[in-house]
């Protein structure tokens, strides 16, 4: 049996059970996968992990500093690529009194891998009820040691009544805070930075500082506090879109920061501003190398190690690519600056603004879009309309933003590589025969494979066939639709098929039921 026919047999031998379709969208007419490689737990084509170093560490010293929050409105307005249709105006602003609002000074050690925080929240009650206590999520409590609470207090006085348990923080409130009323709550915070595991993003390499979910927020509420457990793959937390103001200083100005927003000089700080973002994160190291270029006024800059220098400016001219094209297909980039960082982890992930890709991709690409690099950042990219512009519940209902993603890869290479959107389609999906309900959650699927099978890539395949009963005008009007509706908001299941039902008049009654386990 040749290769090809191998390849076919092995394809389509792994299709979904019946009940579930999972078509193959294009005709198999390229296949690049090796047949006798093994399905892995990461959505991607594999290659061997590489060990993480240990290092020690001491604590931080506390800050002493006093400021208020003044946010400036960007001045810029992005320009898109030229690729119709027309672009909606961008939504991005500093908050008009109904976002939250977080202020940060931030004394960061490099080579001690610590830093201090003074930690502002201006909280806007939107929940429609009286709240007499608070959550917030504390992610770095979750390492043993990594998180010390020095001070905590409500409008100016001590509060004193409450509890933190692994990363829930419950603040009792010292008034209850009455429906369309705000509070500020100051905290004074000290990181020890822990050692970064291979799968995550927070901690440091011998090499690099990565600043993730790295300081308490306030949880959605949504008839209760929205906190889930976490889970051993996938995303479990949920973000209200905030405004960010953090004023950074650094022990050692040599050090490079890439971040989620660009810098600005503020005296002896260093101050980067996001409105309407989910999170905003750093990284930081003595090595980088950077390329950059820009979308309109949206800077895009790469941050890469020596010897990646080709993946880097590969990796850039893909980003300014994406970044143009779902400008005019998704909606307006909803931020001043995007950074892609390269870090070992497995693969990658997303973060307003700044998304971080594995090493192995770097040093596995040879020039070419048919390549991990490529297809994940712009799946990442992606991330930044769906998770940072259009946010859902990534625990219960990640497909909203995992399948979208996925989607906008192929979406990438229809309209900048059709002559490789079937290397897309057997290498990044048909190559899994993916099968399983789309709207999953996590909690649902035993196994990552499983998870990413039917929530990324038989999402994927569900989209197609939405896309393709539409036809493209249609498909990217809703889509639009879907991005300005819920822009700053958080979208469900059932949102999206609302919107969806309004912007055709095809019956998806049979699309529904072959892949999704609800009726919407």
């Amino acid at each position: 049996m040749t290769v090809g026919l191998l390849l076919l047999t092995l394809l389509t031998g792994c299709l979904p059970t019946v009940g579930m379709s999972a078509p193959v969208p294009p005709p198999l007419s390229l296949v690049t996968v090796d047949p006798n490689a093994t399905a892995t737990p990461t959505p991607f084509q594999p290659i061997a992990n590489s060990p993480v170093p240990t290092y020690t560490f001491t604590p931080p010293p506390s800050p002493t500093s006093t400021w208020t929050f003044t946010p400036l409105p960007p001045t810029a307005t992005n320009t898109p690529l030229p690729i119709p249709p027309t672009v909606p105006p961008a939504t991005s602003q500093p908050s008009t009194g109904s976002r939250t609002q977080y202020l940060f000074y931030v004394n960061f050690d490099y080579a001690e891998r610590t830093l201090s925080a003074d930690e502002t929240v201006r909280y806007y009650n939107n929940t429609g009820t009286t709240l007499s206590e608070i959550v917030m999520a504390v992610p770095p409590n979750l390492w043993t040691g990594a998180f010390v609470l020095n001070t905590l207090e409500q409008d100016g006085a001590a509060l004193t009544n409450y509890s933190l348990g692994g990363e829930r923080l419950t603040l009792t409130l010292n008034q209850p805070l009455a429906a369309g009323g705000a509070t500020t709550l100051h905290l004074t915070f000290s990181l020890v930075i822990p050692p970064k595991s291979y799968d995550g993003t927070f901690g440091y390499l011998g090499y690099q500082v990565n600043l993730t979910d790295w300081y308490p927020f306030i949880v959605p509420y949504s008839g209760g506090w929205i906190l889930h457990d976490a889970w051993s793959f996938g995303e479990h937390l949920v973000y209200d879109a905030s405004d960010f103001e953090v004023n950074l200083k650094v022990t050692d100005p040599s050090i490079v920061v890439a971040a989620s927003a660009p810098p600005e000089a503020n005296g002896e700080w260093t101050r980067y501003r996001m409105y309407g973002a989910r999170t905003i994160v750093f990284s930081a190291s003595d090595r980088y190398l950077i390329s950059e270029s820009a979308v309109g006024a949206v800077k895009i800059r790469t941050y890469y190690f020596e010897g990646f220098e080709g993946a880097g400016e590969g990796m850039l001219q893909a980003a300014v690519q994406a970044v143009g094209l779902f400008n005019a297909k998704f909606g307006q980039y909803p931020y001043d600056s995007l950074s892609v960082v390269q870090t070992d982890v497995p693969d990658g992930q997303e973060f307003d603004g700044l998304v971080f890709l594995a090493t192995k991709f770097y040093a596995e690409y040879g020039g070419s879009a048919k390549s991990n690099l490529i297809s994940i950042g712009v799946h990442e990219i992606a991330h930044n309309w769906w998770f940072g512009l259009v946010g859902s519940d990534q625990a219960m209902e990640p497909w909203l933003d995992e399948a979208l993603a996925t989607y906008s890869e192929n979406t990438f290479y229809s309209y900048n590589f059709p002559s490789y959107n079937n290397w897309w389609w057997n290498f990044r999906v048909n190559y899994y025969g993916p099968s399983g309900w789309v709207d999953t959650s996590v909690y649902q699927h035993t196994s990552f494979r499983s998870y990413v099978n039917a929530v990324y890539l038989n999402g994927a395949n569900f989209l197609f066939d939405l896309n393709t009963r539409m036809g493209d005008d249609e498909f990217y009007r809703f889509l639009r639709d879907y991005v300005a509706r819920y822009s700053h908001g958080r979208a469900t299941t059932a949102d999206f098929f609302t919107v969806l039902r309004q912007n055709t008049s095809a019956d998806l009654s049979d699309l529904i039921d072959a892949y999704f386990q609800g009726s919407y």
